[in-house]
């Protein structure tokens, strides 16, 4: 029997609201490859701000390497105000980077950096996952989207991770960006999604019937010592207690603000779906653990054009048409949190095509010119 326990106290947080952390590269102008410049990056941004150097500036931090800088929001009640402080957030940071010849890209992976020569941040948390991950760890030059949504109830917390796990097809093939790893074409539309859940505590999250098995998981994580703190399961949709959110981390990294906008404004909306659920006395359906792993290859894979299994019957749909039924749905609960036009978003990024069709239609018409599609890129990041 356990003689230790781990206690997880989680946050008051007022419900669906939300908060958006953009993981953003930095590319050397000239030849678009990968430049490992965050650190002077985030000094200059503390020095303008008046911020001590041994404190992190609170909207523009460090990341695992030292190409990237992750943006991150307060909490907002609405798409728009999340939004207009990512571009705030943004604007402030090409400030710093346009006068070094550094522009601003994201998508899910760069097109044909080297994955295993890109420096770590100087920080002890990194140093240590990439000694015990080895190969794995160093090849962990991608970018994600993540979107926080507040709960007002611990209880909520597992069922609504397990309900947005159900959309882990959807947000996969919306967001996905990075067909290309290392100047190669991986075949796949996110090499992104299969890359990260190579590391141990990364992938699909476990179900769990209650918080007290979820406890007990976290007691023995850092028992057996897997993890040194939760924070270190980094999980495609996890509940972070410490903000009382569930986070969902599904995404590859996106350039267009619109898009982040659609992709948090249909987070939102599905939670406080749930939640209202869940309020009303109806269960979440949790998917059969062989139809979620299913489901996130065929996504990754196939992207836009997966068929994505919907239940535990086995009843199939392409993810456009669902996601068009979906966003038809939700319509009534988007109008209630104010972000009709950012879901309808959703139809817009379907009909224009994802990132990693964009990226392999530029590709082919210029030639094989991955700088092309770094460019391309660059563009929409200096239209936020």
């Amino acid at each position: 029997m356990r003689s230790y326990v781990q206690k997880i106290e989680f946050a008051d947080s007022p419900q669906s609201t939300i908060g958006v952390e953009w993981e953003i590269a930095l590319v050397n102008r000239e030849n678009a490859d990968l430049c490992s410049v965050a650190e002077k990056v985030l000094d200059k941004l503390k020095e303008d701000a008046g911020i001590p150097a041994d404190e992190e500036h609170p909207t523009i931090k460090p990341e695992l390497l030292m190409n990237t800088v992750e943006v991150v929001t307060g909490v907002h009640r609405t798409v728009a105000d999340a939004a207009d402080e990512l571009r705030a957030n943004v604007r402030r940071l090409r400030e710093v980077t346009d006068p070094m010849g550094v522009d601003l890209y994201c998508a899910g992976s760069h097109p044909f950096a080297a994955p295993t020569s890109q420096p770590v941040t100087d920080k002890e948390r990194y140093a240590n996952l990439i000694d015990r991950t080895q190969w794995w760890g160093r090849q962990m030059v991608i970018y994600g989207i993540h979107v926080h949504v507040g709960l007002d109830d611990r209880e909520k917390a597992l069922p609504i991770t397990d309900g947005l796990i159900n959309y882990q097809p959807h947000f996969q093939a919306l967001s996905a960006s990075s067909p290309y790893w290392g100047g190669e074409d991986t075949g796949y539309a996110s090499q992104r999604a299969l890359m990260f859940q190579q590391l141990p505590t990364a992938g699909i999250p476990f179900h769990f019937n209650s918080w007290s098995e979820y406890e007990a998981y976290v007691a023995d994580m850092l028992h057996t010592g897997v993890i040194d703190d939760i924070s270190e399961i980094r999980w495609d949709v996890r509940p972070v207690n410490r903000l009382g959110t569930v986070e969902m981390r599904i995404c590859d990294g996106m350039s267009s603000l619109e898009d982040i906008s659609a992709i948090t404004a249909l987070t939102q909306c599905l939670v406080h779906d749930m939640s209202m659920s869940l309020e009303a006395g109806y269960k979440i359906p949790v998917m059969p653990a062989w139809h979620r792993v299913e489901n996130k290859w065929r996504a990754a894979r196939y992207g836009l054009d997966a068929i994505i299994i919907l239940n535990a019957q086995g009843d199939e749909m392409l993810v456009t048409d669902h996601l068009r039924n979906e966003v038809k749905r939700l319509t009534p609960v988007a109008e209630q949190l104010g972000c009709q036009d950012e879901l309808q978003g959703i139809i817009r990024l379907i009909e224009r095509g994802a990132g990693y069709q964009i990226q392999r239609q530029i590709f082919a018409t210029t030639g094989g010119d991955f700088q092309a599609v770094v460019k391309d890129n660059v563009a929409q990041m200096n239209a936020v």
